[in-house]
């Protein structure tokens, strides 16, 4: 019988290498928490916020877990009446994505549906953010965590309420007291439309 390791081509692996393949399985069994909101004053407002939450159900490492109500609201930042209003949900997500590989794929599921990054501000088919991840603090330029304007947002933090009355937002508090301060006017829920939570 051959003593194990005897094949000259196998070399012992670096504990370094071990190390990385440890931390990632201890992410793979530990999915986090993050929060995502969508909005969309383009074409089929409805139809594109849908497909959006079923384009992150259907991605590798992410679960779709909760999906709010559906908003109505005035564009934010730009004059009245100089864009259609938005339909605004937010969702919740289970996924052992890291926070750069999430952005990457919320930016590619905004090109699928053709969103357009001509002004800031202005007119979109589809707006994926990431709101928060887990309870990380970044001040990454790329993704700032969490979004550094979502305290100011009740078109945000309305949707939020709904799905996580509990919700805290990191360095900011709860969010039913965030949202209690910044009040809901313009911020209609449209009880007639709904999105569906993909199965």
């Amino acid at each position: 019988m051959k003593p194990p390791h005897s094949d000259p081509t196998v070399q012992p692996v670096p504990a370094a290498v071990t190390a990385a393949v440890d931390a990632a399985d201890t992410t793979l069994s530990n999915p986090k928490w993050a929060v995502l909101a969508l909005g969309a004053n383009l074409g089929n407002r409805l139809e594109t916020l849908q497909g959006a939450v079923d384009a992150l159900e259907d991605t590798p490492g992410l679960r779709v877990k909760a999906v709010s109500r559906v908003y109505e609201t005035e564009p934010w930042g730009v004059e009245p009446g100089s864009q259609p209003s938005y339909f605004n949900a937010v969702v919740l997500v289970r996924t052992t994505l890291p926070p750069a590989s999430l952005l990457e794929r919320a930016h590619a599921v905004e090109e699928a549906f053709h969103r357009v990054r001509e002004e800031r501000w202005g007119a979109r088919t589809i707006d994926v953010d990431i709101i928060t991840y887990a309870d990380v603090l970044s001040e990454d330029p790329q993704l700032t965590l969490p979004h550094p304007r979502a305290h100011q947002r009740a078109f945000v933090l309305a949707p939020w309420h709904d799905v996580d009355p509990e919700a805290q937002l990191p360095g900011r508090g709860p969010v039913a007291q965030l949202l209690t301060a910044l009040g809901t006017e313009g911020v209609v829920p449209r009880t007639d439309l709904e999105l569906r939570l993909p199965e």
